[in-house]
């Protein structure tokens, strides 16, 4: 390691240390307003762990719910090669462990929130936990966690990484950080040679870098409530429903024009529109037509007179795309890249995308590919392709990428050396 390298990462862990008194100041503050629980601070100063289970501990790291579910479904692949291992999930967001305490967690395998990020939070963690391998899901990299893990020889990886050329250019201000940091990383698995590039330049050894595709194909089915699917199947019967997921501005109206042409040759036809941010609830009813529910303001079930619903809920998307076969998919008519088709999918809703979709490029290029999903613009084209999948329901797919196998079978193998 270079001497400014060497400088820049102390530097950092200098700070981290004095910081100390304002990151539990701040957290507090969060405790105030609600956004944190006694529970949770104890877990990210590690003042009270749960006991660690016997055997070898494989521990992830991952910030957003996406990410948290892929590490779950990747820990649920490991376990089965490797009945041994005992897994932790360590998460930064409390949307994140709910998600994953609502779906489910892996066998064997248990949810804390991250320890913050100081030298002795960490060492703290480190000491109980003693983990064989330490795995982190995209880029939510703390230097002090890292290093500490590093310099104990606990091996250590990072997947489903992905890059693009603004996001490298983002993270020059701290190359020399990352330059310290990504050469020690036993294996990175890049979800593309874009992010492969960017990688090695940020300062990755290129001999440790892999191409695997997206790692989110792993993530385990959405949960959702059983009694409130039986009561929405109850309700609909045989009516046809269709679902405009995770919506952007300016995708409910591309919907609703959709909905317009269905509806004359399928009256009863019930449009559910589950936006990306609840709170445009009110904003997306003021668009529909009469008849139109919103459900956080009734939680009514729809009436056959009711022509559009507006589900502006956190952690339902499960029951949606259970009872829709079909989905335009949003975030990929709008530019904003595109959202993860894997989760539609493993409930058996087929996927309807704009051209926007580069957060998931080679996902939907495979998946296309294999009629699972299907990119449309036009008005019509669409309604004829939803109006396709209501005379022909997909089953449940799981597409899992191939590429990712070796680099697994990889992984066990530096937890067991």
């Amino acid at each position: 390691m270079s001497v400014s390298r060497s400088w820049a990462l102390q530097g950092y862990l200098w700070l981290a240390k004095a910081m100390a008194p304002v990151w539990r100041w701040a957290l507090q503050k969060r405790l105030q307003r609600g956004k944190e629980t006694p529970d949770s601070l104890a877990q990210k100063w590690v003042t009270d762990p749960p006991s660690r289970p016997q055997g070898p501990l494989v521990w992830g790291h991952a910030v957003g719910v996406g990410e948290a579910m892929a590490l779950a479904g990747l820990f649920a692949q490991m376990g089965v090669h490797w009945p041994q291992a005992r897994f932790l999930i360590t998460t930064t967001a409390r949307t994140s462990g709910d998600a994953l305490h609502k779906t489910g967690l892996p066998p064997r395998c248990m949810h804390q929130f991250a320890p913050v990020d100081t030298p002795d939070t960490v060492a703290r963690f480190l000491d109980h936990w003693q983990p064989a391998l330490a795995v982190w899901c995209e880029m939510d990299l703390w230097p002090a966690l890292i290093h500490a893990t590093a310099q104990r020889g606990i091996a250590h990886a990072l997947v489903n990484a992905r890059l693009d050329a603004k996001a490298v250019a983002k993270r020059r201000w701290g190359r020399l950080i990352y330059q310290a940091l990504l050469p020690g990383f036993s294996t990175l698995w890049a979800q593309n040679t874009t992010t492969r590039d960017g990688l090695i330049a940020l300062g990755a050894r290129p001999d440790r870098v892999v191409v695997t595709g997206t790692i989110k194909s792993m993530s385990p089915p959405l949960a959702c409530d059983g009694q409130h699917l039986q009561a929405w199947r109850q309700c609909l019967k045989s009516r046809p429903v269709w679902l405009l997921a995770s919506s952007h501005p300016g995708e409910e109206t591309l919907a609703l024009q959709v909905h317009g042409l269905l509806r004359l040759q399928h009256p009863d036809a019930l449009l559910v529109i589950a936006p990306r941010a609840p709170a445009r609830g009110p904003e997306i009813l003021g668009l529909c037509p009469d008849g139109s529910l919103l459900r956080s303001a009734s939680n009514a079930l729809p009436m056959p007179s009711d022509s559009v619903y507006v589900a502006d809920t956190i952690g339902e998307m499960g029951l949606w795309f259970r009872l829709a076969p079909v989905a335009m998919l949003g975030g990929s008519w709008t530019p904003v890249g595109g959202h993860n088709p894997h989760e539609p999918l493993a409930l058996g809703c087929r996927v309807l995308h704009g051209p926007h979709v580069w957060n998931f490029a080679e996902s939907y290029s495979d998946l296309d590919g294999q009629n699972l999903s299907q990119m449309l613009s036009e008005t019509t084209a669409l309604a004829q392709a939803v109006s396709t999948n209501w005379a022909q329901p997909a089953t449940p797919a799981s597409v899992q990428p191939q590429a990712a196998l070796e680099p697994l079978l990889s992984l066990i193998q530096l937890a067991q050396d």
